[in-house]
């Protein structure tokens, strides 16, 4: 591979370590590394899944964010703590607002709540090389907030995020250039490169595919042939190989569509999900009338208990693009009396608003309820605005199967 043809810049992927468990750590006044602690979502229900694991829990126990609330020992030396979203984003602002000391804010990706791209090209003169930025980054982190963190060092995204995943989470900092990619990525295996999920690994396994140099070596062409796009890009990836934009206006991605789903606390019946997704569709409209865009395909997303496997996934055109509620959930409802068969219980809803246009296309026909409709929503959103966004709801949302009322005190999904 000629790397000569590709850019370098010096792009730092830096990782809270177990950031949840970390934050109640230091908000308690105990050290995140050796603290046995859990934060659970909802600590009233056994079933409830751990958000995150103190580094000593993980090691003694082995309870990670996959592991269940009643799989946590339950002994004076494990601190359980319900999960405080609020705290959490928090302190995450106030991490990348620490990390624009080092960089321009283009210059700075947030990916999620505990894991952020910067890039510091030109920046040598006042922090030194990059090793002496992740150094810095590293301590600055620990000193003003008590927090520890990974940081993996590329010439890419994808170089910087894959060589903290493998690598930098055991040893602090680690760096991957182009020419590093043989020896550190590619015996790594393909479930553990970022990007590749279950399902997609076993397709690759079927193709004898186990490893990143697996995917190296192999012929593009039939990797084309059996995952199409995402084939080629996992081939580009194998090599080192990410022109995603390292700066740039991160903050304000082009909207697609406008979707809102959940994941049913308990099992709901054909009649109550109608009240979910009314819902549902109300603050996906919502959404829409904010920006002022209208939309002409509806999806609406089924999934049942995991006794009754599968759902389905459906959508449908409409004639006129719209961001009325009402409308959008009326097309809804056609998708599931439609699909829905056999009454199983259902526990995932989702509903999306798609193919958008400016809000000057929606037209308004005075001989029906169409701008009397709109006009309600426009009000109900600026209450809501006002007044947050149970100051007014529908009827329905006060009953056993509304969704809102529990959905307004969490961040995340879960509470605050």
């Amino acid at each position: 591979m000629d790397y000569s043809l590709y850019p370098r810049n010096n792009v730092l992927c830096i990782d809270m370590r177990s950031f949840y468990a970390s934050v109640e750590c230091v908000d308690r006044g105990l050290d995140p590394m050796t603290t046995m602690l859990a934060v659970v979502g909802d600590t009233k229900r056994e079933g409830s899944i751990v958000l995150a694991a103190s580094p000593a829990l993980k090691e003694r126990y082995g309870i990670s964010n996959v592991s269940r609330f009643f799989e946590i020992p339950r002994n004076k030396d494990v601190i359980i703590a319900p999960a405080r979203m609020e705290m959490y984003v928090q302190k995450s602002v106030e991490i990348t607002r620490y990390l624009g000391n080092f960089a321009p804010p283009e210059a700075i990706h947030p990916y999620s709540i505990d894991e952020t791209w910067i890039t510091t090209n030109g920046t040598e003169k006042l922090f030194g090389d990059r090793w002496q930025v992740a150094r810095t980054i590293k301590k600055g982190i620990m000193d003003h907030f008590g927090l520890p963190c990974s940081i993996g060092i590329g010439d890419n995204k994808f170089l910087a995020k894959v060589v903290m995943d493998l690598h930098a989470k055991k040893s602090g900092i680690e760096e991957c250039r182009y020419e590093d990619v043989e020896t550190k990525l590619w015996p790594a295996p393909v479930e553990k490169i970022w990007g590749i999920g279950s399902r997609l690994e076993h397709r690759l396994n079927k193709l004898a595919i186990r490893t990143l140099g697996h995917i190296a070596n192999y012929d593009l062409r039939i990797l084309r042939k059996n995952f199409g796009i995402m084939g080629e890009q996992m081939y580009w990836h194998a090599w080192g190989i990410d022109l995603s934009a390292v700066i740039g206006d991160f903050n304000k991605p082009a909207n697609k569509g406008y979707g809102h789903g959940i994941t049913l606390l308990r099992d709901y019946t054909a009649k109550e999900v109608r009240t979910c997704i009314l819902e549902l569709c109300e603050e996906v409209c919502r959404r829409a009338r904010r920006d002022r865009k209208v939309g002409k395909t509806i999806h609406l997303s089924i999934g049942y208990t995991k006794e009754n496997h599968g759902g389905f996934s459906r959508s449908r055109s409409i004639d006129t693009p719209t961001n009325i509620t009402m409308e959008m959930y009326d097309m809804c409802m056609e998708l599931f009396d439609e699909f829905y068969v056999g009454n199983p219980p259902i526990r995932r809803v989702y509903v999306t608003l798609t193919k958008l246009y400016d809000e000057t296309d929606l037209q308004l026909d005075l001989f029906n309820d169409r701008t009397k409709q709109y006009d309600i929503g426009t009000v109900m959103d600026k209450i809501c605005d006002k007044f947050g966004s149970t100051a007014i709801l529908r009827a329905s949302s006060y009953t056993d199967a509304g969704i809102t009322l529990d959905r307004s005190k969490k961040i995340g999904g879960h509470y605050a």
